[in-house]
């Protein structure tokens, strides 16, 4: 018996298949990254009508997703991140679950109006949105079902249950779970994102999460030269076509060695830069400083206290916020360096200051810190003096 129609119009080897279906994976994942986070959610993007609307159409069908939905729950978290109202948290809702109910913890809010409503404005409502994608959510995974076994017959059963996979498993579990509790952090986030390798190929780019989470409205997620964001690749292929164009991308330091005189420029280049300057602040002052105590008083100050001076103050629990004021108090040196660490948000964390307020704050803090008697933070003051502000667009 002829069992050729068993296997479609489009017939293939094993890897045939294995190739097709993670390439349909991968271009789910293109229009996640693109489209939903860079485009329509943080605006650090603007890609062409059409290449938007064929986003749209294949996430239609490829996964049920509906851009207000998406961009709403996605922003809800930047604005509420490691809180209750958080709506995929690992902090809150324990890694197992979110790894494993992903997509339920995001299903739970994405369909509230009054979320849609607060976190989704600027998205697509045009006629098609209205009247196909929203009123009709499940007929493009069913389309896509159909065109699988038209095209694939008996393995396309396979490649359909792969894609429907994907976006639960890799985006709302592994982005969001281990994103939020596992791999190393370039910046000291108010928030537990982090960056997991070597997942960049596979995802998107969206393994960067701590380098996005520092610079939201960064159309490039890679910061050091090391980092490979995928996504990158695939904007400047589109932005050389002609259907792309970058906005913004993660502010770059520009530090002018002679430069000594304290203005307001030198204040909105900290700002900008605020998480370069605690990256270099924690590199170039804390760390040198914990070393040298840590040689000083051998025995009596244990090395994980290192990850205690560096951590955000909000992410310490009740038990690390005791430890901490322990070793502060015994030593002077690593109290000074963490006081002028938290004198220095003042700078972009005084939303009520006027511009005259926070220039005399950074010109105090310079001075006091070139006053301390410590070297590491006198030739970081003398750093900062030289922050200026250069262009952040690609």
């Amino acid at each position: 018996m002829d069992l050729d129609f068993l296997y479609g119009l489009v017939k293939l080897d094993f890897w045939g298949y294995v190739l097709v279906t993670f390439l349909m994976v991968q271009f789910t994942f293109m229009a996640v990254t693109l489209y939903l986070h860079r485009d329509a959610a943080h605006r650090s993007v603007d890609l062409h009508p059409a290449l938007r609307h064929v986003f749209r159409f294949w996430l239609w069908m490829s996964s049920g997703i509906l851009t207000r939905e998406w961009v709403a729950v996605h922003r809800k978290h930047h604005a509420k991140c490691e809180t209750p109202e958080d709506p995929h948290s690992p902090q809150i809702f324990g890694l197992k679950k979110v790894l494993l109910e992903g997509a339920e913890l995001y299903q739970a809010v994405a369909r509230d109006p009054a979320l849609q409503e607060k976190y989704g404005r600027g998205t697509p409502n045009d006629w098609i949105e209205r009247n196909l994608y929203s009123k009709h959510r499940n007929l493009g995974i069913v389309l896509m079902v159909i065109t699988d076994l038209v095209l694939f017959g008996v393995p396309g059963i396979t490649i359909v249950a792969v894609q429907m996979m994907a976006i639960p498993v890799a985006a709302a579990g592994v982005i969001n779970g281990l994103g939020h509790h596992s791999g190393y952090r370039n910046f000291e986030c108010p928030d537990a994102s982090t960056n997991i390798v070597p997942w960049g190929i596979l995802v998107g780019g969206e393994e960067l999460h701590n380098n996005h989470h520092a610079f939201p409205s960064s159309a490039k997620f890679a910061i050091r030269k090391w980092e490979f964001d995928i996504g990158w690749v695939y904007l400047r292929i589109f932005q050389a076509l002609g259907l792309a164009k970058v906005l913004r991308v993660a502010p770059s330091p520009a530090i002018i060695p002679s430069r000594n005189h304290i203005d307001l420029e030198t204040v909105r280049a900290v700002i900008v830069n605020r998480m370069h300057v605690l990256r270099a602040y924690t590199t170039n002052v804390i760390v040198p400083v914990f070393k040298q105590e840590l040689k000083a008083r051998s025995g009596n100050i244990s090395r994980r206290v290192k990850k205690l001076l560096v951590r955000e103050p909000v992410l310490l629990d009740t038990q690390a916020q005791s430890k901490l004021r322990e070793v502060l108090a015994k030593s002077q040196a690593l109290q000074t360096v963490h006081d002028f660490r938290e004198r220095l948000r003042v700078l972009w964390s005084g939303a009520n200051m006027s511009n005259e307020k926070l220039l005399q704050h950074l010109k105090d803090w310079v001075a006091q810190a070139e006053a301390s008697g410590i070297k590491a933070l006198q030739d970081f003051a003398a750093t900062l003096r030289g922050y200026a502000l250069q262009p952040t667009g690609a």
